[in-house]
């Protein structure tokens, strides 16, 4: 009979949950520390990435950030599988970047504050397309203005967030709702378009 090849699994599961990376006992860490260095230090020599410690990026995830359009990360961030991340891209520490996510910074850039969580599948694009009615809409040029949000920050799922939007710190931003206005901080947010429908203060 064949070995049974947990290890695979196991890089699996941490690819689509990679909080379990930071909870590792010592005897798994022994080959998914080297396995993490591996593949960060792969992405810092092909793309302009910045890596902060104590990090996980899945080897699923599609990091491009060319010079001038680079990716940071703080400390202790994790990227899950199938995340699409397009720089200028400045992620605080601790920050997750949950599965299926799709970011791109445009001109402007997208920057994520300390211990902000971004639930799967949430779109945050920081740039825009023309929109003339003369001219075939592929063919105008893009505007950014980028989007900012703050400290503590939790995006539920399948949310998405528009170019020009900034979220304060602590906010809530509701699972499937449209971000296209600022959001105050310690607000929650929820549909489409969202609108307030509390504060994390009356918790």
């Amino acid at each position: 009979m064949a070995e049974i090849d947990y290890q695979t699994q196991h890089k699996k599961r941490l690819s689509w949950m990679p909080w379990l990376y930071f909870s590792l006992k010592p005897k798994h860490l022994q080959w998914a520390k080297p396995w993490q260095d591996d593949i960060q230090q792969q992405l810092c020599l092909l793309e302009t990435i910045h890596i902060g410690e104590q990090c996980f990026i899945a080897p699923q995830a599609q990091l491009f950030a060319e010079p001038g359009r680079d990716i940071t990360m703080g400390n202790q961030c994790m990227i899950s599988a199938d995340v699409f991340m397009h720089g200028p891209i400045t992620l605080g520490n601790e920050v997750a970047i949950n599965h299926g996510c799709s970011l791109d910074g445009g001109r402007h850039g997208i920057h994520i504050g300390h211990q902000t969580r971004i639930a799967n599948n949430v779109t945050i694009y920081a740039f825009n397309h023309g929109m003339s009615p003369d001219t075939p809409i592929y063919q105008q040029a893009s505007h950014s203005k980028g989007v900012v949000i703050g400290e503590d920050v939790w995006v539920g799922a399948q949310a998405g967030i528009v170019d020009g939007v900034t979220i304060g710190n602590h906010a809530v931003i509701g699972m499937g709702c449209i971000v296209t206005k600022n959001v105050a901080e310690y607000a929650i947010v929820a549909g489409n378009p969202a609108r307030v429908i509390g504060d994390r203060r009356d918790k």
